[in-house]
């Protein structure tokens, strides 16, 4: 059987599973390409300070059951790594190891091998936490539209709670993943692991967002992004994040008998969209499906309902929870719309 000699073998293998295989083989998603380079960035940053070796250095055999075990420590007591991460960390070394194995089964057997040993953690179960309806409305009506931030920071909160969107997923929506029809209005999404889904939003919320992309008169630029932040035309999570931040903690000083959680995100926000589906008596696969929730058999379910079903679920539940409180105000709109130089002071 033949041994690995030439040292540079694992770092080839590396760069072209991140760098090719993985977006254009298996046509994986940029944040899922990115958690899998941070896996790899954390294994050579372990084995330079613990295991005194260099990148250039580091071969398939060297990576053995004891090694990794102690990386999978490593990243919990040095690193501080969730289970949960810990966890997301092996599957990348997993998969990687399944694919150097099948171009070069001899050179990775030892590190397939020991990846194999290694077992997942059971990761404690965290109570989700998400708002009351009391607090959606509350949280939505803070943002002071009279601002551009403000105005931005209303819509992108109604909109999620209108939709259930993922913070990435709001980050990369554009002009032309808005379907304004006069039948109703359908987003394109696309999703973790770039799956695809078309959902239907309620028309005060569909109404919200036409006024915002006219507003930035952006609505003839198909490839513009809807929310920006100061200094980016394409928002980020952290971005997204710090706007949640910002809420969660006026809406606490405002409101201390509410918003009791120490802590909140902006996927507390999709919880509770799928929450208060539930509460409002949409089928759990409906949920589901709007979620963008990965399953074969929700897909099937959802394929299956007629869509005048689908529709009059959403519609029902927006009715009875979207703050009807919350809209643009579009005489501000006009107003800011005038030349200083022609306003009266």
């Amino acid at each position: 059987m033949r041994k690995q000699k030439t040292p540079s073998i694992f770092m080839k293998y590396l760069e072209y599973y991140v760098n090719t295989y993985m977006p254009e083989a298996r046509g994986l998603s940029k944040n899922t390409i990115n958690s899998y380079k941070t896996t790899f960035t954390l294994l050579i940053k372990y084995m330079y300070s613990v295991k005194n070796t260099k990148a250039d250095e580091i071969t398939f055999d060297c990576l053995d059951v004891n090694t990794l075990s102690d990386f999978m420590s490593w990243l919990e007591n040095e690193r501080k790594c969730s289970v949960t991460t810990r966890n997301q960390r092996l599957a990348a070394l997993y998969s990687f190891s399944e694919y150097a194995q099948n171009y070069d089964f001899d050179a990775a057997s030892t590190f397939r091998s020991a990846v194999l040993r290694i077992p997942s953690k059971k990761a404690p179960k965290k109570r989700r936490v998400g708002f009351t309806t009391d607090e959606v409305k509350i949280l939505l009506a803070l943002p002071d539209q009279k601002s551009e931030t403000g105005l931005r920071d209303m819509v992108l909160l109604s909109f999620m709670y209108a939709t259930g969107t993922r913070a990435q997923e709001v980050c990369d929506l554009t002009v032309k993943s808005v379907n304004f029809r006069s039948t109703g209005t359908t987003i394109d999404i696309v999703g973790k692991g770039s799956k695809a889904r078309r959902i239907r939003i309620p028309d005060p919320c569909a109404s919200m967002l036409r006024k915002y992309i006219r507003h930035r008169r952006i609505e003839t630029e198909p490839d513009r992004h809807i929310f920006s932040s100061q200094t980016h035309e394409h928002m980020t999570i952290s971005c997204v994040e710090e706007i949640y931040k910002k809420y969660i903690k006026l809406a606490k000083e405002k409101t201390p008998n509410l918003f009791k959680e120490e802590h909140y995100s902006p996927h507390s926000m999709r919880h509770t969209t799928g929450q208060h589906m539930l509460e409002a008596g949409v089928p759990i696969m409906v949920i589901k499906a709007f979620l963008g929730h990965a399953s074969v058999q929700t897909t099937q379910i959802y394929t299956e309902s007629p869509q005048a079903t689908v529709d009059k679920h959403i519609r029902e539940w927006n009715e009875m929870n979207f703050p009807r409180s919350i809209y643009i105000d579009e005489e501000d709109l006009e107003e800011r719309n005038v030349p200083d130089f022609l306003k009266s002071h």
